[in-house]
């Protein structure tokens, strides 16, 4: 769409001048970070509607973040092999799971029993 360079067939993106190109198979697909996300929001006793919502927006959130990584990823490794490598095996993964881990505290700090804590917080600071 962005890049006329660029052609994906199957799971494969590939660059027709250099001829680089990423596979993205299972465990690149931000799955284990969703499956994270999801027993952290429903292992934790809120109402089973904010369960839902918390999950639908980190799910497109993790997804989102996925593919950002994706794009990037193809980049690098157009520019140095060794920095591809480094980010594809340390960096992402961990971004990709504290992305979970920032989705589940933000949904944390929006359930009603949060925000009426927070609340009396503020009421009682202001005594």
């Amino acid at each position: 769409m962005f890049d006329d360079n660029v052609m994906a067939i199957s799971n494969v993106i590939r660059d027709k001048t250099t001829g680089f190109g990423v596979r993205i198979e299972r465990g690149c697909n931000g799955v284990e970070a969703v499956i994270i996300l999801f027993a952290a929001i429903f292992s934790f006793p809120a109402p089973i509607k904010h369960k839902f919502v918390g999950f639908i927006i980190g799910f497109f959130a993790i997804q989102a973040l996925n593919l950002v990584r994706i794009v990037s990823l193809f980049y690098l490794g157009q520019w140095n092999q060794v920095a591809f490598e480094w980010f594809h095996l340390y960096l992402w993964q961990a971004l990709i799971i504290m992305d979970a881990l920032v989705v589940w505290l933000v949904w944390l700090r929006t359930l009603p029993q949060a925000k009426a804590r927070r609340k009396a917080q503020a009421e009682a600071a202001e005594e």
